[in-house]
């Protein structure tokens, strides 16, 4: 992204940056001072992204949109920066019970939202067709696959997972979700929520979702999942924090869909 449009290199222009390669996504990324920019490739799901973004501006603490642009099949959205820290962390991650109030709050601030008008909502048997083209296409990414998920024990291959999930699907307790629950995706400031970013995926979907993969970005994030091991924390906590008793049957659901894209 050498040669930014207009309406963007008119907020950005001399302004230093880092790139920011956290997370799965594909998307290039530039963080400012002030700003955050992000290019992917354009697709309907973006643009419905940045209406979320806009219906939710004022209700969450979140990124605002600043100005964005499709040029050449990309689309370039830049975005006022969220204050705080990541929820992963050394911080955080040193004190997993602050942690866990801490994103049992974002999960309940979420949830508070009335979702009477909200512009999207999550389709599980759109989800399930995309699912099924990446699985035709040998897209899924087998390398981050849960070890349990297949092999012994588990399914015999990404077709058969696929089939469980079309036959198995659950009842939908609807709430304002975020769509990508995980650590990096939460940001914290002086004891209080400051922040939700990376919101894709946001809009109304059954409150298990961001559960699950909750639950497992938590428990991966200090099991050594991804490098270092931290203090041991009990991730069945944050059913505690949230007052509720946990839906296995959901959360299996959700992390076993969630491991084909």
């Amino acid at each position: 992204m050498d040669l930014l449009p207009a309406k963007i290199q008119h907020y950005v222009e001399g302004l230093s940056y880092t790139s920011d390669d956290i997370g799965m996504s594909k998307a290039q990324v530039r963080i400012y001072d002030d700003y955050v920019l992000k290019v992917e490739k354009e697709r309907p799901k973006l643009a419905k992204m940045v209406e979320v973004m806009r219906w939710i501006e004022g209700k969450l603490p979140m990124p605002r949109v600043i100005a964005t642009e499709v040029e050449d099949g990309y689309r370039y959205l830049l975005m006022s920066k969220v204050k705080g820290h990541m929820a992963l962390d050394e911080y955080y991650l040193n004190r997993p019970e602050e942690l866990v109030t801490l994103l049992a709050d974002a999960l309940k601030m979420l949830w508070s939202i009335d979702i009477a008008d909200c512009p999207k909502t999550f389709d599980l048997e759109a989800e399930l067709e995309e699912a099924r083209y990446r699985v035709e296409h040998n897209l899924v990414n087998m390398d981050r696959v849960e070890p349990e998920t297949f092999g012994e024990g588990g399914f015999k291959d990404p077709e058969e997972l696929l089939q469980w999930l079309c036959d198995n699907k659950p009842e939908t307790d609807p709430v304002f979700a975020h769509g990508d629950f995980c650590l990096p995706n939460v940001f914290f400031e002086d004891g209080k929520v400051s922040g939700f970013i990376d919101l894709g995926d946001a809009g109304i979907a059954d409150r298990w979702y961001d559960i699950a993969l909750g639950y497992r970005s938590l428990k991966h994030n200090f099991d050594g999942t991804y490098g270092k091991v931290y203090k041991s924390v009990d991730p069945d906590e944050l059913f505690v924090k949230l007052g509720i008793e946990p839906n296995w049957e959901k959360i299996r659901y959700y992390i076993l869909l969630d491991e084909l894209f």
